[in-house]
């Protein structure tokens, strides 16, 4: 038997131990703190972005955005028109000098009355119980006169023949000075009562009609205190008269002599010719205007005391005024001011002089021009200094 060759055989490597997992648990920590880290790091910028977007919004939200207009040149007016309220020329409130009772009264509203007509008659036994004693009084201190003079008289006599002493006879002559003396004042305290005698009666101081009436059959009327209310009013309404408070910029322009066109609400078209009267001269402090008067003729009754009228004067407007809407203004303690906006991109209060107001419309005098950039309604809260963003003009 042949012996084979034999060839030892490769030797089999021998299994080692598996390899150790810390490595990959290392790697694996690292990618998740990396990720952890880009959550972390994505969420603070987030959230900065976020409170920067939102401070931003805050700091926009507090500068008020505004609008911006420009005053307008005020046109020459052709008249100025001012309230007014008319008055009778002549206004009498007819009160009672006597206390007593209405008898009876012979005139009502809208009455017309003369000169000197008896409007009510009043009783008052009192005042003709007090003139009876004041007259007998004064037969008794006329008696008492009387006697005195002829004693005075006798007692000179005698003195010229030397019967009786000067002493007797000045002490007579001087009872005489003293009865008269009487005798005058019971003269005077009778005149005093036939005059309040005379209140009795109630007669109209001048020509004019009866607007108001606050008495009737009965009533008890008490003179000389302060709860005393007129009987009766009456106006002479024959003619007209207003007083109007002109501002203090047009005042130049006034004069005596002048003519006025009154117009009222309740005569639609229809105008009354009036005069200015007279002007007080001086400017009223608290409203910078001057008080003037305006009288008109009334032959048909047309103008009613206490109505109100708008008194027109033919004047130019104001010179170098400016027109402003009345929602620009801002009045309150520092008077009538507007905001302006600066160069600066801040608002400053500038305080104005209005000069007319139309109601929409005022006419400034002075404080802002033409070139000036006013703020229009203006928040409350805007105080001078402020900032404020304009309003973008909207296109139309």
């Amino acid at each position: 038997m042949s012996e084979a060759s034999f060839e030892p055989a490769s030797p089999v490597p021998a299994a080692g131990p598996p390899p150790a997992p810390s490595r990959s648990l290392r790697i694996a920590g690292i990618a998740a703190a990396v990720v952890a880290i880009g959550v972390v790091g994505a969420g603070i910028a987030s959230r900065s972005r976020t409170e920067g977007r939102l401070a931003n919004w805050t700091a926009a939200q507090s500068v008020p955005t505004v609008a911006v207009i420009h005053a307008k040149p005020g046109a020459a007016a052709a008249a100025l028109t001012l309230p007014a309220n008319l008055e009778a020329i002549n206004s009498a409130p007819i009160f009672a000098r006597t206390s007593g009772y209405v008898r009876k009264w012979y005139v009502d509203i809208g009455d017309p009355v003369r000169a000197g007509q008896t409007l009510a008659v009043l009783d008052a036994p009192e005042v003709d119980q007090q003139l009876a004693a004041a007259r007998a009084d004064l037969e008794t201190a006329r008696a008492n006169q009387q006697l005195a003079a002829s004693t005075a008289a006798r007692w000179r006599n005698m003195l010229a023949k030397d019967a009786v002493s000067k002493q007797e006879t000045d002490e007579k002559v001087g009872d005489l000075a003293a009865k008269t003396a009487v005798a005058n004042a019971a003269r005077a305290n009778v005149s005093r009562l036939t005059y309040t005698q005379g209140f009795t009666r109630l007669i109209a101081p001048f020509a004019g009609i009866v607007t108001s009436r606050s008495t009737d059959i009965g009533a008890l009327v008490t003179a000389g205190t302060a709860a005393s209310t007129p009987l009766f009013t009456v106006s002479d309404v024959r003619r007209m008269r207003a007083y109007v408070r002109v501002p203090q910029s047009y005042s130049a322009q006034i004069h005596p002599g002048m003519h006025v066109t009154l117009t009222l609400p309740e005569f639609a078209g229809r105008t009354f010719d009036a005069k200015l009267t007279r002007t007080a001269g001086a400017v009223e402090p608290s409203s910078g205007t001057v008080l003037v008067q305006v009288e008109a003729p009334n032959p048909d009754h047309a103008l009613k005391p206490g109505a109100y009228a708008q008194a027109s004067f033919p004047v130019a407007g104001a010179s170098g005024a400016v027109a402003l809407p009345a929602s620009a203004l801002i009045v309150g303690e520092s008077g009538t001011q507007v905001a302006v906006l600066g160069t600066d991109g801040k608002a400053h209060l500038r305080t104005i002089r209005i000069g007319q107001d139309h109601g929409a419309t005022v006419d400034v005098s002075a404080g802002v021009t033409p070139r000036d950039r006013v703020i229009d309604n203006p928040p409350d809260s805007l105080s001078d200094g402020d900032a404020v963003l304009v309003q973008k003009a909207t296109p139309r």
